[in-house]
């Protein structure tokens, strides 16, 4: 009875997902979520084998550097996978033409809103065109511009965030979405909440967070460590000290570096106010305080004076995983969040199935 129940849960989740499914050409309606050094080939080759949808951060990346990226990507994987480019890229075009040749199925675009000429050449290229929505406004207009699919990412990501969180945005926007499929962003690290948004009207979901501790993944032993080890709280955004000198809100975990960022506006503010600086020399030096950290923390292991960019889900990452047993465990928790709806999973049953877990 048990099995059959599993069972039949398993073709509810099915039903619930299929249109992301379809869309994705996958197994699981899961995307990774695209983050700068950590999503490259081995994690997103990784992705794409355990069923769900790898994609490659392409971030600063030049033409070439991002053709070479996809060319070895595929050596590891014959499953779909995407690249995700960054609209303020000044290559754009170019990377976008990488794509092209290289016959990669879906593009997503994000940052600002994508300029009509790339979103025209992905169209042209015959890949899916994925972008991200901050509001249902936005939605509406990327839908008419010619996307695909829309990507809604509340503030508990990690990286770069909006203001608004990812239950609200959902509320906002899934039910007024229907021309395209909706994945759903933002704080995602478990399956119960996979089904909540799906049962919401979502397609499928995007996790990045709960993926940088697989085993496939090429971070520092250290940075890995930082997320294991983190609660949620820890991961929080970047303080803006002045309105007079914009901080783009990132959400990381707290470091010594974040305790620096504020030192470095409180000094440059100082010495403005002081007539030592310009505004714009100001500015810049606020901006530059953060390059290379992302690289310092995710390659190198500086978990002090690097950026730890974590989306508040961190603390539901407890471990080193495979990434295909991550996936497991997601679809497990999907299909006990369905059983337990249905009033199908006994106390016995999830007692026994507690236990397991803790004994693992």
């Amino acid at each position: 009875m048990t099995a059959a129940n599993r069972a039949r849960a398993a073709d509810w989740l099915d039903r619930l997902w299929a249109r992301g499914r379809r869309f994705l050409g996958t197994e699981r309606a899961i995307m990774g979520g695209a983050m700068t050094w950590v999503s490259e080939r081995n994690l997103v080759a990784a992705i794409s084998n355990g069923g769900g949808f790898g994609v490659i951060a392409c971030g600063s990346m030049n033409p070439a550097q991002l053709d070479a990226e996809i060319a070895a990507t595929k050596a590891l994987t014959a499953k779909p996978f995407g690249v995700n480019l960054i609209t303020l890229h000044p290559e754009l075009l170019d990377l976008v033409d990488v794509c092209t040749r290289q016959g990669v199925s879906h593009v997503v675009l994000a940052g600002a809103l994508p300029p009509a000429p790339a979103v025209a050449r992905v169209k042209q290229s015959g890949a899916k065109l994925l972008c991200f929505a901050p509001a249902l406004a936005i939605a509406k207009k990327l839908v008419r511009m010619g996307a695909d699919a829309i990507i809604i990412e509340g503030m508990e990501a990690g990286g770069h965030i909006g203001p608004v969180s990812t239950g609200v945005l959902a509320q906002e926007i899934l039910p007024h979405i229907s021309e395209v499929p909706v994945f759903v962003a933002g704080g995602i690290g478990h399956g119960a909440a996979i089904v909540s948004y799906l049962e919401m009207g979502a397609a499928g979901v995007q996790l990045g967070t709960r993926f940088v501790c697989a085993h496939e993944s090429i971070a520092h032993p250290k940075f890995k460590q930082a997320f294991i080890r983190a609660a949620a709280r820890d991961a929080v955004p970047s303080i803006q000290l002045d309105s007079r000198f914009p901080v783009i809100p990132v959400r990381a975990l707290a470091n010594e570096g974040t305790r620096a960022f504020l030192e470095k506006q409180r000094s440059v503010i100082e010495r403005f106010v002081q007539g030592k600086l310009s505004q714009k020399d100001a500015q810049l030096e606020i901006e530059r305080f953060w390059v290379g950290a992302l690289r310092r923390a995710v390659i190198d292991g500086d978990i002090e004076a690097g950026s730890l960019m974590a989306g508040q889900s961190v603390g539901m990452v407890t471990r080193e995983q495979s990434t295909k047993d991550i996936l497991d465990e997601l679809v497990a928790q999907a299909i006990d969040a369905l059983l337990a709806r249905a009033g199908l999973a006994g106390e016995g049953e999830r007692s026994a199935e507690l236990r397991s877990r803790a004994e693992a």
